[in-house]
C-alpha cells in the first residue's frame, strides 16, 4: 500500500542512507546500517517502491489513445508531422537506482534469509514493472541492475537488447514469485505472491504476441516460450491464488461493481489504486467522465459496440437492418456489460437524493455512447477530485483472458479452458450461449473489421472479449502494439445512427425528447431537448460533427482532421534532450 503518512520520515531516511558520510551526524538520523539491519527498516524502504504503480487518475485516462475512443482532439501521435523526438517523454530512470540501491544493500546477515529474500522479491518486481513499462514504450533500453554515482560512465551507455532486457525482467518476475511471502491481503494494495504471478501473466502474454507478430524482430521462434510462460503463471492464479469473478448483484450489477466500489471487490481484484478519505487521497474519474472541458471527452465509437454479443451470444452483427438501428433499439437485449459501460436503458443518476433519468449528454458525448464504468452516479462527485471509489490496477478476469489468450496463441486451448475463462466471463455477463464451447464459426465482422489476418475463430473471439471485459482500463493501446495493429486508430470515430434530421430522439424511451440533429437551426425548439449542429461547415470552418450520410447516417467526429498510422509508431521516440545527453542512446527506427 502507498503509505502516505510515512512520506516525511521516509524520504529523510532515504535521503541519508543515498548519500556519502557526513562530517556530523544528527543522532536521530536513521543510517544505511539502521535501515537494512532491521525488518522494519527493509519494510519502510520498500514502501517507496509502490510510487512505481500508476494512478488511480493515470489509470481511469490510460485508454485515451485506443482505436476504440473518439475524444476531443486527434492525439498529436497519429497527426501525421505533429509528433517527434521533441514531444517525447518518459526517460525517467531515478526509480530505477532507489530499487537498485536496496538490492545492492539487502544483504546483512542479522536477517534472517527468507525476509531478505522477500523484500528483494518486493524490489525485484517493482524492477521488472520499471522496465516492462520502458520496453514497452522505446524497445532497447540500458539494462541497468546496479546504483550508478553520478560519475559513473555506465550512465552513459548504449541501449541493450531488447531479448537481454527482457530476459532479465523474467528472471526478476521468476524470483518475485518464489520469493515474496505475502499471499493475503484484504486491502488490495499490496504486492503479494499473485500480485506477481498475475503481473508476470500479463507481461508474459505482451511479450509472447509481441515477437510472434512484430516480425521485423525475427524473434518468432521465441514466442512460443513467452505464451507458454504467460499461461503457466496465469494458471498459477486461478488454481492457488484463491480469486475468483465477483457475481453479486448478478449480471446487472456485478461487472460495473468492480470499478465504482470504495473497496477494492477483493474476490476479483488482485490490486487497486485505493482511496483514503482519511487522508485526502481521491481521485477525479467523475470530473474527467462528465465534464465539457476537464477531460477529454472520450466516447465509445459504434463500430466498437458493435462487437458486444446478443444476449443469446450470437453476434450482434447478424441482425438483419443492425446498420440504420437507432440506439434505444440497438441497444436493448446485449451484453450486459453494455449497460454498465455506457449511458443506455433505464441508467440513472443522483442529484440530492433524488434519481433522475440519465440519457446520454451531448455536451460531453461526440458519440453518443457515453462511458460510465468508472463514473459514481451521484451528481456531487462530478467537480473537482472527491471520487472515493478505488481504481483496479490488475484483476482475476484479465488473468482468465491472459491465459486464454495464450493458449488460443499456441493453439492448445480446450473447450474446458474456454469454459472456465472467456464462457464464465460471458456468463457473467448474462450472455446464455456458446459458454462451454469454442467457437467453430469465424465472426465476419469481426474479422473485417478489426483482425483481416487471423482466421482462428477462437482467437477472433478471445480478442472480442478482451476488448469488451477491459474496455477503458488502459490495456488497449498496447494490445494494439502487441498484435501489430496500430491501423485500428485510424477507424472513424463514428456514432449511433440518427435517421433524420429534425427529428426528437428519446434515446433512453422515458418519454421525453432528448436530442435533435439539425443543418438549419429550427426558430422553435422543444424545451429541455439539446440541438446539435451537423452542418458541413459552421461560421465558414469545416463542422467537426457530421451526419455520414449527410442528413442521415451514423454521427462522425473529426472525421475533417486525417490520422494516419506508420510503423515507426510501434516505439516511441527517444527524447530529444536524452540523446543530446547521451548520443551513444541512437534513435528508434524512422524517428
Amino acid at each position: 500500500m502507498k503509505l502516505y503518512y510515512w512520506t516525511f520520515l521516509l524520504t529523510g531516511l532515504l535521503f541519508f542512507a543515498g548519500c556519502r558520510e557526513l562530517d556530523q551526524e544528527p543522532e536521530a538520523t536513521a543510517t544505511k546500517e539502521a535501515v537494512f539491519s532491521s525488518e522494519g527498516g527493509l519494510a519502510l524502504y520498500a514502501n517507496s517502491f509502490y510510487n512505481i504503480l500508476p494512478s488511480a487518475n493515470s489509470i481511469i485516462r490510460g485508454d485515451e489513445m485506443a482505436d476504440y475512443a473518439a475524444r476531443t482532439q486527434v492525439p498529436e501521435f497519429i497527426r501525421t508531422g505533429a509528433f517527434s523526438a521533441r514531444q517525447s517523454s518518459g526517460w525517467d530512470w531515478a526509480p530505477l537506482r532507489n530499487i537498485n540501491y536496496f538490492i545492492e544493500n539487502c544483504n546483512n546477515p542479522a536477517i534472517a534469509p527468507a525476509t531478505r529474500q522477500h523484500y528483494l522479491g518486493l524490489a525485484r518486481f517493482f524492477r521488472a514493472w520499471f522496465y516492462f513499462d520502458k520496453v514497452r514504450r522505446f524497445g532497447d533500453v540500458p539494462w541497468i541492475n546496479k546504483p550508478l554515482a553520478i560519475d559513473d560512465p555506465a550512465l552513459f551507455n548504449a541501449r541493450n537488447s531488447r531479448t537481454l532486457v527482457m530476459d532479465s525482467v523474467l528472471a526478476d518476475l521468476d524470483y518475485a514469485g518464489e520469493n515474496i511471502r505475502t499471499t493475503s491481503d484484504n486491502s488490495r494494495t499490496l504486492i503479494t505472491k499473485w500480485v506477481a504471478y498475475a503481473f508476470k501473466s500479463r507481461v508474459c502474454l505482451f511479450e509472447g504476441t509481441f515477437r510472434k507478430y512484430q516480425t521485423d524482430y525475427n524473434l518468432g521462434g521465441t514466442a512460443s516460450g513467452w505464451l507458454t510462460q504467460a499461461a503457466d503463471a496465469a494458471e498459477k492464479v486461478m488454481k492457488e491464488g484463491g480469486f475468483t469473478l465477483n457475481q453479486a448483484g448478478g449480471p446487472d450489477q456485478s461487472y460495473r461493481q468492480l470499478f465504482i466500489s470504495k473497496a477494492p471487490v477483493s474476490s476479483e481484484i488482485i490490486l487497486a489504486a485505493a482511496v483514503d478519505p482519511a487522508l485526502s487521497v481521491f481521485n477525479d474519474a467523475n470530473w474527467w467522465w462528465t465534464s465539457a472541458t476537464y477531460g477529454a471527452r472520450v466516447s465509445l465509437i459504434r463500430t466498437f459496440v458493435n462487437t458486444y454479443l446478443d444476449l443469446d451470444g450470437t453476434p450482434f452483427t447478424d441482425n438483419p437492418g443492425y446498420q440504420t438501428m437507432p440506439f434505444a433499439q440497438e441497444v436493448k437485449n446485449r451484453d450486459k456489460r453494455l449497460q454498465q459501460t455506457i449511458r443506455m436503458g433505464d441508467y440513472k443518476r443522483i442529484n440530492g437524493g433524488r434519481e433522475e433519468p440519465a440519457p446520454p449528454v451531448f455536451s460531453y458525448t461526440y458519440t453518443g455512447y457515453q462511458p460510465i464504468k468508472w463514473t459514481l452516479d451521484d451528481i456531487y462527485y462530478d467537480g473537482g477530485s472527491r471520487n472515493d471509489n478505488s481504481i483496479s490496477t490488475l484483476r482475476y478476469a484479465e488473468v482468465l483472458l491472459n491465459y486464454a489468450e495464450a493458449k488460443a496463441e499456441l493453439g492448445t486451448l480446450t473447450d474446458e479452458d474456454w469454459a472456465r475463462t472467456v464462457g464464465a466471463l460471458r456468463r457473467r455477463a448474462g450472455i446464455t450461449g456458446g459458454l462451454s464451447a469454442r467457437p467453430a464459426v469465424v465472426d465476419p465482422y469481426l474479422q473485417a473489421n478489426y483482425f483481416p489476418s487471423i482466421s482462428n475463430p477462437v482467437l477472433l473471439e478471445v480478442r472480442r472479449e478482451r476488448g469488451i471485459e477491459l474496455v477503458l482500463e488502459g490495456l488497449r493501446f498496447h494490445d494494439l502494439i502487441r498484435w501489430k495493429r496500430g491501423e485500428l486508430l485510424e477507424q472513424e470515430w463514428n456514432g449511433f445512427y440518427v435517421p433524420a434530421l429534425d427529428q426528437p430522439l428519446d434515446l433512453n424511451e422515458d418519454g421525453k425528447n432528448d436530442v435533435v440533429f439539425y443543418q438549419g437551426r429550427p426558430a422553435t425548439q422543444l424545451p429541455g431537448v439539446t440541438y446539435i449542429n451537423v452542418a458541413e461547415t459552421v461560421n465558414g470552418n469545416p463542422n467537426p460533427q457530421r451526419l455520414k450520410n449527410g442528413t442521415s447516417g451514423e454521427l462522425t467526429w473529426l472525421n475533417t482532421i486525417p490520422r494516419k498510422w506508420e510503423d515507426k509508431f510501434y516505439l516511441f521516440p527517444i527524447p530529444e534532450n536524452d540523446r543530446l545527453m547521451n548520443p551513444g542512446l541512437e534513435q528508434n527506427p524512422g524517428w
